[in-house]
């Protein structure tokens, strides 16, 4: 084991040998590589190459070098063609933390049975006044870049599950394709992690047709690994456990209380009020402050879409379980 594998489980490293093809014996000679490659793209700047952030792209790449290397300029490229996304992007900046605020996203303090982080998304409670999307995108892409500094997380991955309890096809309409292509390509295509799958729960037939605006932009890869559930709870469990899971997914967790990642990020400067503050943002103190997280502020109320356990009113009529749990996409 090399250092760049310090603090992993024994039992980690032996999963990232058999499914990433991570060897500790050539590590540094597989992260040269990659790096010798940032030579052949003048025109992007590769504002970080130290070992441990190449190490993520090859783990998010099974250590497939010119993939690895392909998705590293992706990732800059990204940030170069959307420089406004990326303009004090950090928690305390006052969209994010608005998003933050709102719980988006939200983030499971436990994992699943697999070791993956879950995030959760509670789509109704988007306020279309309060939070623009491009906002709500950048606070799931700054959480990624805080989770991703974990090492078994670059190695086990993550799941997503949006619940769409009563998303109204108004707020469904400002998912323009030109948004969700953006959305599409800061995830799967310029982001170093692995999601072993993307779940829909109570998804109304308007969202199966945003599906066909999406589809073009999809890999196949990323096509098999949406699930649609509807209201079938059951084939949510045996993809995710219910001990991992709050009661809204049937699961035998409390209710997820929103305001619990924005703590975790934000600390200190965490308000239930809608002030914002400028402060500094410590990308040290978000280490600290998850292990301090039942200090911090008591849980905020907040208005949150109905249950998916008793919410059933949004499920196409011409629908029926089967094709609800179809796999549609996820990404990897």
């Amino acid at each position: 084991m090399t250092h760049l594998q310090a603090g992993l489980s024994p039992e980690t490293i032996e999963k990232a040998r058999l499914e990433l093809n991570e060897n500790p014996d050539i590590l540094h000679q597989d992260i040269q590589q990659v790096r010798d490659m940032i030579i052949t793209r003048p025109d992007i700047g590769f504002l970080r190459t130290d070992d441990a952030f190449i190490l993520r792209f090859l783990r998010a790449r099974k250590f497939h070098q010119t993939e690895a290397f392909r998705l590293l300029a992706q990732y800059f490229q990204y940030r170069q063609l959307n420089l406004d996304m990326f303009k004090n992007f950090k928690a305390d900046d006052p969209g994010i933390k608005r998003a933050l605020t709102d719980g988006f996203p939200g983030v499971l303090e436990n994992r699943d049975h697999c070791g993956r982080k879950i995030l959760l998304l509670f789509a109704a409670n988007w306020d279309q006044s309060r939070n623009s999307f491009i906002d709500i995108l950048r606070a799931i892409l700054l959480s990624l870049e805080v989770l991703i500094e974990d090492q078994e997380l670059q190695i086990n991955g993550f799941i997503l599950i949006i619940d769409w309890s009563n998303f109204s096809f108004k707020q469904a309409s400002k998912l323009t394709p030109s948004i969700l292509k953006l959305a599409i390509e800061g995830l799967q295509d310029s982001f170093p992690a692995r999601f072993g799958g993307v779940h829909f729960v109570n998804q109304p037939w308007y969202i199966h047709a945003l599906y066909t605006l999406i589809k073009p932009f999809l890999k196949d890869k990323t096509r098999k690994r949406i699930f649609l559930h509807g209201n079938n709870l059951n084939s949510l469990h045996q993809l995710i456990h219910p001990e991992c899971l709050p009661s809204e997914f049937g699961g035998t967790l409390p209710p997820y209380d929103m305001g619990t990642w924005a703590r975790t990020l934000l600390g200190p400067d965490y308000s239930d009020e809608n002030e914002y503050t400028h402060t500094s943002y410590n990308a040290m103190h978000v280490k600290h402050a998850s292990s301090n997280l039942e200090r911090e502020a008591s849980p905020k109320p907040m208005k949150r879409s109905q249950s998916v356990v008793e919410a059933g009113t949004l499920k196409h009529e011409d629908q029926g379980e089967s094709e609800n749990t179809q796999p549609l996409l996820a990404l990897d």
